[in-house]
């Protein structure tokens, strides 16, 4: 037994490994992006901390519905399917075509609503400014998921490693050029950092287009980019309910940062130090359950259920013991965790660092529980199974997560404190719930004494060559 979970454990960190260097990567980019805006001033600091909030909502509401294509894929490649696979990655790209028109459309147009929601002039300015010079980047983002998830789908994780690191480079030289005028360029300032990271996503997708095309030139991914009725509507029927979770997640964390900037501006940009530490040790966890989600599909497309079982269990337990590391950090060294982001000696700074230090021990309470919904949910997304989870997620994070911070920050005034215990309870809720629902599903298609149930009525057929 113990030598399966070793194996078990040996294949999923080998796929994972890569994609969490990415997941970090690409999370730096925003994390440098906040570093950096740090030195334009604390008015900066908020109007950022509004306007990715808004960014990184939208965005990973819509790649939610693309990131379908993982588990299609990823199943298809276990049952050696080439058509599907390139079937359901071609409308994957043509419906992200189609999110991005409505995104950029909103990008364009969100400072009233900014203004509707009691945020201050300034700050709405600063935002809206950063989302329309970053809204040309959606697209070549959604793209982005929309190719991962192919990669990632039939195990090729090393080339979404090498782009993002790029990305990490052109990140810095971009944003330093655009924003403080390097290299004869304009000063920009905070609307620089949009069009740094819009320059960012378009190489990316250039580079992953590159190597897609190179050296997966058999799968033809771009020729007859059409639409398929029928695959497009498997595709978005398991997609939009992804979208939803991660919609309702990332919007519980959206809607704090826009309550925060009601309690007050050194209490936003604490909240963005705060929560982009947390954000940034999340992506340990998300880049095992990435990794998890295709190990589970590929055992259901084999029609292996004991190893979906095995794959899902081990991204759970990995997951929660890494972030269990990480509750440590922040509880024990918040100052120097802060201290990567202000000069936590200088006096001008010394509120917002004060509660920055509460914050990220608030933060602290629910790393685990992150980690344990986040693999969760992974794992459940490999099953196919995802309009449950859609309605976990909207109890958890809405009803539990959302009332429970705005009645401790304004009925019993806690203020950003209060908001941040929503988030603990929010999040424990989902992580009860979702790993709860995986076990029930493994459970009731399984038998005793570990017999399994066929999952698929196709026959089993070899895996498609390495192209």
């Amino acid at each position: 037994m113990w030598a399966t979970a070793a194996k078990e454990v040996r294949g999923l960190l080998g796929l994972a490994v890569p994609l969490i260097i990415a997941q970090l990567a690409q999370n730096s980019m925003s994390f440098i992006d906040t570093l950096m805006v740090g030195r334009l001033g604390s008015a900066e600091l908020a109007g950022i901390a509004l306007g990715s909030s808004i960014f990184f909502f939208v965005l990973i509401l819509s790649s939610g519905v693309v990131l379908a294509v993982g588990p299609m894929v990823s199943q298809a490649y276990g049952a050696g399917n080439r058509e599907a696979i390139v079937k359901a990655t071609r409308q994957g790209l043509l419906l992200g075509s189609g999110l991005a028109v409505l995104a950029i459309t909103l990008f364009w147009n969100v400072k009233p609503l900014l203004l509707l929601t009691g945020q201050a002039e300034a700050t709405a300015e600063l935002a809206s400014g950063y989302l329309r010079a970053i809204s040309w980047g959606f697209l070549p983002a959604i793209w982005l998921t929309a190719l991962r998830s192919f990669l990632e789908g039939i195990g090729r994780p090393q080339p979404i490693l090498v782009v993002t690191l790029l990305g990490v480079g052109l990140n810095i030289l971009a944003n330093d050029t655009l924003m403080f005028g390097r290299f004869g360029f304009p000063a920009l300032g905070l609307v620089g950092t949009g069009y740094a990271s819009s320059i960012v996503y378009s190489v990316m997708l250039l580079s992953i287009l590159v190597y897609i095309l190179w050296r997966l030139k058999s799968y033809r991914l771009l020729h007859g980019l059409r639409l398929e009725p029928p695959v497009l509507r498997e595709l978005f029927t398991i997609g939009w309910p992804i979208g939803l979770t991660l919609g309702f997640e990332t919007g519980l964390f959206t809607v704090t940062a826009l309550l925060m900037g009601l309690v007050g501006q050194s209490q936003l940009a604490a909240h963005q130090v705060a929560l982009q530490s947390a954000s940034f040790t999340f992506m340990v966890p998300l880049g095992l359950a990435i990794a998890t989600s295709v190990r589970v599909g590929q055992a259901v497309g084999r029609g292996d259920l004991l190893g979906a079982a095995r794959a899902g269990y081990a991204g759970i337990s990995l997951s929660a013991l890494f972030m269990s590391f990480t509750a440590l950090t922040f509880w024990l060294l918040p100052k120097a965790v802060i201290g990567l982001y202000l000069d936590a000696s200088d006096p001008a700074n010394a509120e917002v660092v004060a509660f920055a230090v509460t914050f990220l021990g608030i933060a602290a309470a629910f790393q685990v529980v992150d980690g344990l919904q986040v693999s969760a949910a992974g794992a459940l997304r490999g099953l196919k199974d995802t309009r449950v989870p859609m309605l976990i997620s909207l109890f958890s994070y809405w009803l539990v997560g959302m009332s429970a911070g705005i009645i401790l920050a304004f009925s019993l005034g806690l203020g950003g404190h209060g908001l941040w215990w929503g988030l603990v309870l929010g999040l424990a809720t989902a992580a009860a719930l979702l790993v709860t629902r995986f076990i029930r599903q493994m459970r009731r298609v399984m038998l005793p004494w570990h017999e399994v149930r066929p999952l698929v009525d196709a026959p089993q057929r070899e895996q498609p060559s390495s192209p």
